[in-house]
């Protein structure tokens, strides 16, 4: 009967990472994954490692920064390994507040000024006489770096179960003994929820975590260099990749599990990217789609162990999956394998809910 050291629940970026370095420090993986690794909200990010925001909670803002300094580094090894690449930019972001109040902005304050005329750095906005702050941040293609990870954890050998949804978590003599998916069981001595907006659905803990829609588009630019820099507004952003790909979003929805797109906010998007960029009008809709991002209740994650040994969650990272994908992995590595985290853990533990 084969055991690993460590089963891992859900295949987007956070189980990935997490199961790349478990793997770095010699533990045997499995990731079982309800669908197909990947395909989830990680799929559907934009890829925003915004760093320094208004709507970073105070408690995130250490493990933000970190994450982002760990990108560089992250990514480098991923493309090394997997031969993927990742299209990680370091552009920055143009940031333009609403007309009626020019000297707020998402994350900013006055004096974080751009480094030049905005119609010198980004001469496809209508309106180059607004009112704008730089950001030293950068984005990454999620399905690209999601692709990566798979492909790495795979050389890494890590094991993979997909299409069979973990319903439960099982315990054996007071502490973990592996998960009981809709087919088998699998045996392992730990355990680490990592099932983004169905974390909650596991017995023998409702975590609440919910899924919370996002819709987007993609638009293809005639040319490649019509954005040079990430552009966010209280409209709408755009995250510009390096073959010329425009990401246009994005909603916050409490709408359940229901991940169809809707033509009538689809079509608002678009207005709203044409109405910054008129060049957009020219551009081709490539795709439209949405996707669910595990939300909490106090808009924290929950990383850290539960009061069953061997159990570990790390979910509920909302809009900032991608960004966190590193820190986490390397925090969780260290609890699962008896270290002192680097960063206190205290704010997201899964004990500040009632199970």
């Amino acid at each position: 009967m084969r055991n690993w050291d460590v089963i891992i629940i859900g295949g987007g970026i956070i189980g990935l990472s997490l199961s790349l370095e478990l793997r770095r420090r010699g533990a045997s993986v499995l990731v079982v994954e309800r669908g197909e690794p990947g395909r989830e909200a990680s799929y559907a990010a934009g890829g925003m490692l915004v760093d320094c925001s208004f709507e970073t909670p105070a408690a995130l803002q250490p493990l933000a920064t970190a994450s982002a300094r760990m990108y560089p580094e992250f990514v480098h090894e991923l493309e090394l390994e997997s031969g993927i690449k990742v299209d990680l930019r370091d552009q920055g972001a143009i940031v333009l507040p609403p007309p009626e109040h020019p000297h707020e902005s998402s994350g900013l304050v006055p004096g974080k000024v751009i480094p030049a005329s905005l119609a010198e750095l980004e001469p496809a906005l209508w309106e180059t006489n607004r009112p704008a702050f730089y950001l030293k941040e950068c984005s990454v293609d999620p399905r690209a770096l999601t692709a990566a990870a798979l492909k790495t954890a795979k050389r890494r050998d890590v094991d993979f179960s997909s299409g069979d949804a973990v319903i439960a978590v099982n315990q054996a003599d007071g502490r973990v003994g592996g998960v009981t998916t809709t087919k088998t069981k699998f045996h392992a001595s730990n355990v680490v929820n990592c099932a983004g907006a169905w974390s909650g659905q596991i017995a023998p803990y409702a975590f609440p975590t919910r899924p919370v829609k996002g819709q987007m588009l993609c638009l293809i630019a005639r040319s490649r260099r019509l954005l040079k820099h990430v552009i966010r507004s209280p409209e709408v952003y755009m995250i510009p990749r390096s073959d010329g790909r425009i990401i246009v979003g994005t909603t916050v929805e409490e709408a359940g599990y229901d991940k169809r797109t809707d033509i009538t906010t689809i079509r608002r998007l678009h207005r709203a990217a044409i109405a910054l960029v008129p060049e957009l009008r020219n551009a081709k809709i490539l795709e439209d789609w949405a996707g669910l991002r595990p939300g909490t209740p106090d808009a924290l994650p929950i990383l850290g162990a539960t009061t069953t040994p061997g159990y570990y969650v790390a979910t509920g990272h909302f809009r900032d999956g991608i960004l966190l994908a590193p820190i986490t992995a390397y925090l969780m590595a260290q609890l699962i394998q008896e270290e002192n985290p680097s960063h206190d853990l205290t704010p997201f533990s899964p004990t500040r809910f009632p199970n």
